[in-house]
C-alpha cells in the first residue's frame, strides 16, 4: 500500500513548491527595481549585515509603524554595520505614494532604505515569504537577517495583526555578531553586558578547573559591553 503521507512527485507540484531558505543557507540572488533604484542582491550589501523585511501592501497602518520604526532606528543599524532593505507586494508608483503619506503624517519621517518592487510576487515567492494555500499576499511577513558573507543567519515571521520590534531585531545583530567575534552563545533574554556561554569542557583536565557552581556542560564568561562593541566595530571594518 501507497504511503499516504508521500509528496507527489509530478511536475506541476514540484514547481508550485518553492523551498524556504533556511539559517545557514546562501541568500538567494536577484535583481531588482526599488525605490532607491536598481539593485543587485546580495552583491550590492557585500561587506554589511542586512535586515530583509517584508510586507503584505502598501498603506496598511501596522507597515505603516514599522517603516517609521525602522527609519527612526537606522543610524543604531548603521554603527553595527547593518542595512535595511524592504520589500512589498507593489509597484515603484504605489510605494512613492506610501512614503509621502508617511513623509506627511504626524511624527512621520522620510524614508531613505530601499523599498523593493515586487508587483509580480517573484522575489515573496524566492524568499518562501507568501504561504502556500493562501488567497492574498497578507502571508507576507518575514524578517531575514544576512551576515556580510551572504549566508542567512536568522528567520522570523510575523502574523499580519503584530508589529516587529526593533529592539528584539537589533538584539539578535548585536548578539550574532558578539557569538562570531568571541566564538561564544548567548543565554536566553541576553543583553550586552551579560555574560555568555562558552563552550563545555572537552577534556578531563578541563573538567577539572570548571567553576563546581554550575553544572559542567554551562560555562559561563563576563563580556563588558564596551569590549564586545570595540570587537564588533573591529571586525565589521575588516569585512567591508
Amino acid at each position: 500500500m501507497d504511503n499516504v503521507f508521500d509528496l507527489c512527485d509530478c511536475d506541476i507540484c514540484n514547481k508550485n513548491a518553492q523551498r524556504i531558505p533556511l539559517i545557514g543557507d546562501v541568500a538567494p540572488e536577484f535583481v531588482a527595481n526599488t525605490t532607491n533604484g536598481k539593485i543587485k542582491f546580495p552583491d550590492d550589501f557585500a561587506g554589511k549585515w542586512v535586515i530583509f523585511f517584508s510586507h503584505p501592501a502598501d498603506f496598511t497602518p501596522v507597515c505603516t509603524t514599522e517603516f517609521i520604526a525602522f527609519q527612526n532606528n537606522l543610524n543604531e543599524f548603521e554603527k553595527i554595520n547593518t542595512a535595511l532593505l524592504g520589500l512589498s507586494v507593489g509597484g515603484l508608483s504605489s510605494h512613492l505614494g506610501w512614503f509621502d503619506a508617511i513623509s506627511r503624517m504626524q511624527n512621520g519621517v522620510n524614508i531613505t532604505f530601499p523599498l523593493i518592487d515586487d508587483l509580480n510576487k517573484n522575489i515573496a515567492n524566492l524568499y518562501g515569504m507568501i504561504q502556500s494555500g493562501v488567497s492574498d499576499t497578507h502571508a507576507v511577513r518575514a524578517v531575514f537577517i544576512i551576515d556580510p558573507n551572504g549566508i542567512i543567519r536568522t528567520v522570523l515571521y510575523y502574523p499580519a495583526s503584530l508589529g516587529r520590534n526593533m529592539s528584539e531585531i537589533w538584539r539578535i545583530l548585536v548578539a550574532l555578531q558578539t557569538s562570531d567575534a568571541f566564538s561564544v552563545s548567548v543565554p536566553a533574554n541576553w543583553t550586552p553586558g551579560d555574560n555568555v556561554l562558552t563552550p563545555a569542557p572537552a577534556t578531563a583536565s578541563a573538567l577539572r578547573e570548571h567553576d563546581k557552581k554550575s553544572p559542567w556542560f554551562m560555562n559561563y564568561k563576563k563580556l563588558d559591553k564596551k569590549e564586545i562593541y570595540e570587537r564588533i566595530c573591529k571586525k565589521n571594518a575588516e569585512t567591508k
